[in-house]
């Protein structure tokens, strides 16, 4: 699978509500190893994305406070969803090692 099948997708939560369109994937793996899909970032608006939660105060808590200030109010609608939380319209193909869903 490719990250352009997922990115763009609407995501919706265990109750069905929406969550917003996500906007990228964390994956995580050992070093040397393969790597997994874990989370999905979603943002609820377009311009949730601009900030891209890399400039925000959590990762950078220094700097100018005007950016630490914008990056704060455009990312507020961002989440990151763990991925077994999360159901995306259309739904993910089912491939080989997944488990049929329903």
């Amino acid at each position: 699978m490719r990250a352009g099948e997922l990115l763009g997708r609407t995501a919706y939560d265990e109750r069905g509500r929406r969550l917003g369109r996500v906007v990228d994937l964390v994956v995580r793996g050992r070093p040397g190893g393969p790597l997994r899909l874990t989370d999905l970032v979603v943002t609820r608006h377009w311009y949730g994305r601009l900030s891209g939660r890399l400039i925000g105060p959590e990762r950078h808590p220094s700097g100018p406070w005007a950016i630490r200030a914008v990056a704060r109010l455009l990312g507020r609608s961002t989440v990151q969803v763990p991925l077994h939380r999360v159901r995306l319209d259309p739904p993910l193909p089912e491939g080989p090692d997944q488990p049929p869903s329903g």
